[in-house]
């Protein structure tokens, strides 16, 4: 049996005043965020975001009800840190964890990835 195709993703709650801002600072370490609402992969986005942020919240049993209202996304690794077949490297992660660990009162997340359908931006459906 083949595993479908899938991407790797952190999962993160970002305070919606960081978004903008953190999405510019991941762009330049080719680190791409995907706001669940509004993910091409995602046909009912807005309930989607609801089911993602509420699971996240809830499994912390109080510890992050700070971020009940913030954006859920995904966080995708661009081509600089893929080479051919091979997993990610640890510095991608690192890249990542070092990223998000800089603006702790503004996210939440855990250290670990998870696999999502690919996402592939309407620019590069186009040019395929």
């Amino acid at each position: 049996m083949r595993r479908e195709p899938h991407e790797n993703v952190a999962t993160v709650l970002v305070d919606p005043a960081l978004l903008r801002d953190l999405e510019l600072e991941l762009m330049e370490l080719d680190l791409w965020v995907w706001p669940v609402r509004t993910a091409p992969i995602c046909v009912d986005g807005p309930r989607t975001a609801f089911q993602v942020r509420r699971r996240l919240v809830e499994s912390k049993q109080g510890a992050w009800d700070c971020a009940a209202n913030w954006i859920p996304v995904w966080i995708s690794f661009g081509e600089r840190w893929h080479s051919s077949e091979d997993p990610l490297p640890w510095s991608a992660h690192r890249a990542l964890w070092d990223a998000l660990d800089a603006h702790a009162d503004q996210v939440r997340f855990q250290r670990r990835l998870g696999g999502v359908a690919p996402l592939v931006a309407p620019v590069e459906r186009r040019a395929g």
